[in-house]
């Protein structure tokens, strides 16, 4: 038989969702999915480590999902992700990045807090304090990784705190709070230490004045 004369075979059609550029809510999908990977003892830390390298030089949504595809993902539904179903209205914008390698990074004061923090220290010390944040959406979720070093979060008492994370010869802990009103702020804390320390907790005596930013809903 000619092969030449043999009909070729049309090339394989991209996966159109595949190429869709991955934002920054897809990039925290995956990494919690690897955080939880190594909670579980599924991961050790190098390979945690290679992979969320891997999340956040991803450009689209088909690199992403290969990082995960040997990790039990389906079906899973966190808490955050709760939230978000009622969240959306909320602007995205891009995360804020705390980093503290070898020195100190340090946010306080009166500052408008993001949908998304992520904070880094590496043999260095990160403190967020939120007591005197102005809140734009319902939700904030914080990604705190400490390697050799310490990050703080301090919150008021009257929003709702929650979290998970792990600690590898560290301290990770957050203590739960629940406000008492329905439309206080939520602050979810996220991640793990190594031989570190992260820690989020309630500011005693420290209450915000302006939940939610009540605000913007009466003159929207």
């Amino acid at each position: 038989m000619d092969l030449e004369k043999q009909p070729q075979k049309p090339a394989a059609p991209l996966d159109p969702a595949g190429a869709i550029r991955a934002s920054d809510a897809d990039r925290d999908r995956i990494a919690d999915i690897l955080r939880d990977a190594l909670a579980e003892g599924r991961l050790d830390a190098e390979e945690h480590s290679e992979r969320i390298d891997a999340v956040y030089r991803a450009k689209t949504v088909g690199e992403l999902e290969p990082i995960v595809s040997d990790l039990p993902a389906a079906g899973r539904r966190s808490d955050t992700a709760a939230l978000h179903a009622y969240d959306d209205d909320a602007p995205a914008g891009p995360a804020e990045n705390l980093i503290a390698v070898f020195s100190s990074s340090t946010r306080k004061g009166r500052w408008r807090v993001g949908r998304r923090t992520n904070a880094f220290s590496l043999f260095g010390n990160i403190e967020i304090d939120l007591t005197e944040a102005l809140y734009g959406q319902r939700l904030s979720v914080i990604n705190a990784t400490s390697i050799f070093g310490n990050v703080e979060v301090r919150v008021p008492e009257n929003i709702s705190l929650r979290g998970s994370g792990t600690g590898f010869f560290g301290n990770f802990e957050v203590v739960t709070l629940e406000a008492a009103d329905p439309e206080a702020p939520v602050v979810v804390v996220n991640g793990y230490s190594v031989f570190g320390n992260v820690e989020a907790k309630p500011k005693r005596g420290r209450r915000i004045s302006d939940l939610h930013d009540r605000l913007r809903k009466h003159l929207g």
